[in-house]
């Protein structure tokens, strides 16, 4: 099992240093510790792993270092770069159970976001389950700014009403949008970026798209997201085949204990025949 979410927006300028920190218990003897991070256009890159129990060995790359410290296992990032703007989470992996314990999305000042607008397109009222949903996510970039990439990644959140945390569902490497240049802004271009998924009752919540681009994360307004229950008519259709099935196994029932009563009646009486007839042949 496993649980996505992210809980903090770090954002810090480029050449400062920022440290990461996820909770460690060294009770957990054969539990693992990872760090990860997923920057936009990239897969998924690890950046460390450690052992749950206290192990001194620390690993560096670059500008990075993973290690140990008191009942945590750190993050640290010296003289940030632009290039490492993007989700960076911890996770735990204890035999075929991983979970995500920490998740900060690292923000890079300095550089301003060429998306303009996210719109997300609502839903109708509710759903049936098991119905086949498609969410639809339309963003607005500013193409005329030069300042920012146009690399981005997009990502898709769901708020569950349960959860305090909204969980990351689906992270495309390849968010296949439709793109084109948009009528009412000569100097924009609008993307439409779709997810479609099956829907459940535990699919209950509100989804959110969300882009990153330029070291921020911009979040849209939402689309939510209810499963239609069974209706009053539905609820008495149910009672009338419940009703009717009842009465058809109270009458089976009857059914079979006549039935039974004859046979045994007609048993009896056969073997008090052969019983006289025995009888007989044995004055004779």
């Amino acid at each position: 099992s496993a649980l996505f979410f992210v809980c903090f927006v770090v954002t810090v300028a480029v050449g400062e240093d920022v440290t990461l920190t996820c909770p460690r218990s060294t009770s957990e003897h054969r539990s693992s510790l990872y760090w990860i991070r997923f920057i936009p256009g990239h897969w998924p890159e690890f950046l460390g792993g450690t052992y749950s129990f206290d192990f001194s060995d620390s690993i560096e790359t670059a500008h990075i270092t993973a290690k140990q410290e008191t009942k945590s296992f750190i993050l640290h990032i010296s003289k940030v770069q632009h290039g490492d703007a993007g989700l960076y989470y911890c996770l735990k992996v204890n035999w075929l159970n991983m979970t995500f314990l920490t998740g900060e999305f690292l923000r890079i000042s300095g550089k301003e976001s060429n998306i303009t607008t996210i719109v997300q397109h609502p839903l109708p009222d509710r759903v049936h389950p098991g119905s086949p949903v498609s969410l639809h996510c339309s963003v607005l970039f500013n193409t005329q700014d030069k300042t920012c990439s146009t690399d981005h990644r997009v990502f898709w959140f769901l708020a569950a009403s349960d959860k305090s945390n909204p969980s990351l569902i689906y992270a495309p490497a390849n968010p296949g949008s439709e793109c084109k240049n948009n009528p009412e802004d000569h100097s924009g271009r609008k993307c439409i970026y779709s997810f479609s998924k099956n829907v459940t009752a535990s699919d209950v919540g509100t989804y959110y798209c969300a882009v990153a681009s330029c070291g921020m994360i911009l979040f849209g307004n939402g689309t939510k997201l209810d499963i239609e229950g069974p209706s009053m008519s539905d609820l008495q259709k149910t009672n009338a085949v419940f009703i009717v099935l009842f009465a058809i196994l109270t009458a089976s029932v009857i059914i079979i204990f006549i039935l039974t009563y004859i046979l045994m009646k007609k048993t009896c009486h056969c073997s008090n025949g052969k019983s006289k007839s025995i009888s007989t042949s044995n004055i004779v």
